[in-house]
């Protein structure tokens, strides 16, 4: 055998058939044991074993034009390299996110990379080597023989393009098949796990940068009239807002607490601790949601996609989606027009400020916030000192991040929209010794063991701001919204979660993979007592026009393509942009379809439409349309054609993040009597001292007890 080798690979096409071998094998390995793509059957089954062959053919003969011989051989063991990279690197970003790599990805969202970077070593697995041994057997196959190479003629060009040309035949041959399974594969596909599956990862790839092409080229030739579509939508979907709690919130502070991947099954959850002891995993935030002045929402779903937490925060203040690739924020966010929350509350007097413990230009923050109205943009760079001791990979620890903001936030003039974007609770989940909180038996995964430590750690944290706004008199006067910005455990790990959830590992499915990408949202408003647990379904799409509806504000001239939360007349259909959707009566999960309240699987002929077949095809059309609409509205920038009323855009150019704090204080003094910030109305005396915190990196401190602090109230 291995002298079959040696003889191969000293032909001038046996060193090419063997690279391809070798690679479309490689592949289809790491489908089988990487990637979650939902083949069923044998036909299924083949169509993944032959779609990595055409591009490969394709990719390694390239080389065959290179006339020199050592330089045809040296560069198939270049576009080796490539393509295992391009596979490897696809392989750690589906482990941890469930999703292929855009080229948005990896040209625009530096953040979502140095995310990866970051956490590299913890997503590496020993089966790893499989995918880079075959790489270094093609170099060593190199290097032994390429004496012989040069006394090889060179290909004659036709014979190059003989090879390429068959590559194409066989990929037309595999779209052929894969259209019978999957009609209209190109241009109907919402799912990248569809071309994947039936056409291959580098195939995937390509597709992927012709549509980036394409999306680039929507807003050049946008115009005004692309935004009539758009009104036309929004005008059919607003629903009014309940009567009884419009302006329930007028002119109360507003405080977005951003909860780094928490999910909604940490709610109530109780977990068996190594010494024995039950105790509750989230203490504070189970007793804010079951608070009579907290509208909680049991049903409410992250809708996020590869902007992840970025995503959010898009969908939270624009109600808008995430783009289908990529990052908005990262895109988009620094040339496009937003009508976001921050700008129109600032027409109703507010101050806007973000408060992050990491750099700015992390998610290109510190542009895509101008974009969106933020007054002051309190970061690790202007203000926050930052320590090995005090912080982890993605910025400063919780309890620190909130004790050392609060300097900030009492200089801020009120009413104020504020958001606090923590980052303590985010993978990898580090053991931190100083801070162990939260000790659970072991599982085999190291992530989801960190994970129940790191939450708990975040709900300490929380309970801690909550005492100082009490403590500091703004706790009245404040409306909080707190809310899970995607997953933590990816769909990867549930089955090892899922004991942990009092769920069988084995029957673990589809279904409840989309079920746990429920987040909590909680809108506090104290003294309210007309709360209560909402089962209402929705995304994160809906809590802008929610909040706004609390303080008093009307939503109808704005174009946001969420339903209050609160109205009697949503609908209730979550998108999601996998092209999966949610509603309280059934769930679609590629072409399957679930019964929502029991998770049990539903046949729906094709080839026999019935009643519950287009209620389902309404069910999905709804969802793509809402989608469509924001890629219009984004990929156009079509806001720059609508101003709504009383909204004023805007100004870029006089919003400067490089040293917020100075600038804050500045403009206190420019106030002068008009000035109401709570250190104005406390005679410029400071509320820091009020602060408690048991941070164990912050010297001096005695440990708050956290446990019910929200009984004060009600007592």
């Amino acid at each position: 055998m291995f002298q079959k080798i040696k003889e191969a690979t000293k032909n001038n096409f046996g060193f090419l058939a063997i690279a391809v071998l070798l690679f479309w094998l490689k592949t289809y390995l790491a489908y089988q044991l990487e990637f979650s793509l939902g083949v069923e059957g044998l036909y299924q089954q083949f169509l993944l074993f032959i779609n990595p062959l055409a591009a490969t053919v394709f990719f390694f003969g390239l080389s065959l034009y290179f006339s020199n011989t050592k330089s045809r051989h040296r560069s198939l063991v270049v576009f080796y390299f490539l393509n295992t990279a391009l596979l490897f690197g696809n392989i750690l970003y589906y482990r941890e996110f469930s999703d292929f790599v855009t080229l948005k990805t990896i040209l625009g969202s530096s953040a979502m990379m140095g995310g990866l970077s970051a956490s590299f070593f913890q997503m590496l697995e020993w089966r790893d080597l499989l995918y880079w041994v075959d790489f270094f057997f093609i170099v060593r196959l190199y290097w032994k023989y390429r004496p012989s190479f040069a006394t090889k003629p060179p290909v004659k060009k036709r014979t190059a393009t003989a090879v390429l040309i068959s590559a194409l035949l066989i990929f037309s041959a595999n779209l052929s098949l894969a259209e019978i399974d999957r009609p209209q594969l190109l241009t109907r596909t919402f799912d990248r796990n569809y071309i994947v599956k039936y056409l291959g990862i580098n195939v995937y790839t390509m597709y992927d940068g012709i549509q980036t092409a394409r999306a680039n080229s929507v807003r050049a030739s946008a115009d005004g009239s692309d935004l009539a579509p758009v009104l036309d939508y929004v005008e059919q979907h607003y629903t009014e807002p309940n009567e009884a709690l419009f302006g329930q919130a007028q002119g109360r502070n507003v405080v977005y607490i951003h909860l780094e991947s928490m999910q909604q099954f940490l709610i109530d959850l109780e977990l068996q601790e190594e010494n024995g002891e039950i105790n509750a995993v989230t203490p504070f935030l189970n007793e804010l949601y079951h608070s009579s002045d907290s509208y909680s929402f049991s049903n409410v779903f992250h809708q996020t996609a590869q902007g992840k937490t970025s995503d959010a925060e898009l969908l939270l203040d624009n109600s808008l989606f995430g783009l289908a690739q990529g990052s908005a924020f990262t895109q988009l966010g620094a040339d496009n027009i937003f009508q976001a929350g921050p700008q129109i509350m600032k027409s109703h007097g507010y101050t806007n400020a973000v408060f992050h413990g990491n750099v700015g230009s992390f998610w290109n923050r510190d542009n895509t916030y101008k974009s969106m109205g933020y007054d002051y943009f309190f970061s690790s760079e202007t203000s926050y000192n930052l320590t090995p001791e005090n912080s982890v990979e993605y910025g400063l620890k919780d309890k620190l991040f909130f004790q050392e903001s609060i300097q900030y936030l009492e200089q801020l003039p009120q009413p104020f929209y504020s958001k606090f974007i923590t980052v303590s609770n985010h993978f990898p989940f580090p053991a931190d010794e100083m801070n162990t909180v939260f000790d659970i038996p072991d599982t085999e995964d190291t992530t989801i063991n960190g994970y129940f430590n790191t939450v708990h750690y975040a709900d300490q944290a929380l309970a801690e701001f909550f005492q100082y706004m009490k403590e500091s008199g703004l706790y009245d006067n404040t409306m909080f919204v707190l809310y899970g910005d995607h997953f933590g455990i990816s769909n990867s790990r549930n089955r090892t979660l899922a004991p942990l959830l009092d769920q069988s590992s084995v029957m673990w499915g589809d279904y409840d993979d989309a079920m746990v990408q429920r987040i909590p949202l909680i809108i506090h408003v104290p003294g309210s007592e007309t709360g209560g647990i909402q089962d209402t379904f929705g995304g994160q799409v809906d809590i802008l026009p929610t909040v706004l509806h609390l303080l008093g504000v009307d939503t109808s001239t704005h174009i946001q393509l969420g339903q209050d939360l609160l109205s009697s007349e949503r609908e209730q259909i979550v998108a999601f942009r996998n092209g999966n959707v949610v509603s309280p009566d059934y769930t679609s999960i590629g072409p399957a379809v679930y019964d929502t309240k029991t998770g049990q699987m539903i046949f729906i002929d094709p080839n026999n439409p019935s009643e519950l077949s287009n209620e389902i095809d309404h069910l999905r059309e709804a969802a793509q349309q809402q989608l469509h609409i924001s890629d219009q509205i984004l990929n156009g920038d079509l806001l720059r054609f609508y101003t709504p009323s009383n909204f004023e855009r805007v100004d870029k150019q006089a919003i400067s993040y490089l040293d917020s704090p100075q600038r804050l204080r500045e403009n206190l003094e420019a106030l002068g009597f008009e000035n109401t910030s709570l250190m104005g109305q406390n005679n410029s005396q400071s509320t820091v001292d009020l602060y408690q915190t048991d941070a164990p990196e912050f010297p001096g401190n005695q440990p708050l007890d956290t446990n019910s602090l929200l009984d004060e109230e009600s007592e």
